[in-house]
């Protein structure tokens, strides 16, 4: 009985340590390299409802329909290239859950970069001025006599 619950703790354990796919048996493609294709291209796309799911990972209908359409666009002959950019055209690049760095992307991959080095120079410049203060010189000879005659008193 002990080896039994050892058994059932392991597969419980595995099957956490997997992510779970939402993809439903009705959906699946009888060929398989078909349908390991489907499940690669499934895992860069983003699911619009759930916004940081793959449409593999996901259980919304919408995620379902991108699912059988990128299933339908490989039946009909598509490369794997060609039903992302299928998918990209009618749904906008934010469908990529790693968007391309083409086009003005480049400025949103680079901006946390560039922010980053401008923090740091200005903290260098703030930290140099801070160090390098005006210097003490002491008092002038007026205000040394005016102190003199002010401590006199």
């Amino acid at each position: 009985m002990q080896g039994f619950r050892r058994l059932a703790l392991a597969v419980m354990l595995a099957g956490a340590a997997l992510p779970a796919l939402a993809v439903n048996p009705d959906e699946v493609l009888e060929d398989p390299a078909l349908e390991e294709r489907a499940r690669d291209i499934s895992a860069g796309l983003r699911c619009l409802v759930c916004q940081n799911e793959s449409i593999d990972e996901s259980n919304a209908s919408l995620a379902r329909d991108l699912r059988l359409l990128v299933r339908e666009r490989l039946l009909e002959g598509d490369s794997n290239e060609e039903v992302v950019d299928y998918v990209v055209d009618r749904y906008g690049e934010f469908v990529l859950l790693r968007p391309t760095t083409g086009g003005w992307n480049w400025l949103l991959w680079a901006s946390g970069p560039l922010l980053f080095l401008i923090a740091l120079t200005l903290a260098a410049i703030y930290l140099r001025a801070r160090a390098t203060g005006p210097a003490d010189t002491g008092l002038s000879e007026d205000e040394q006599k005016r102190l003199d005659e002010i401590l006199k008193s």
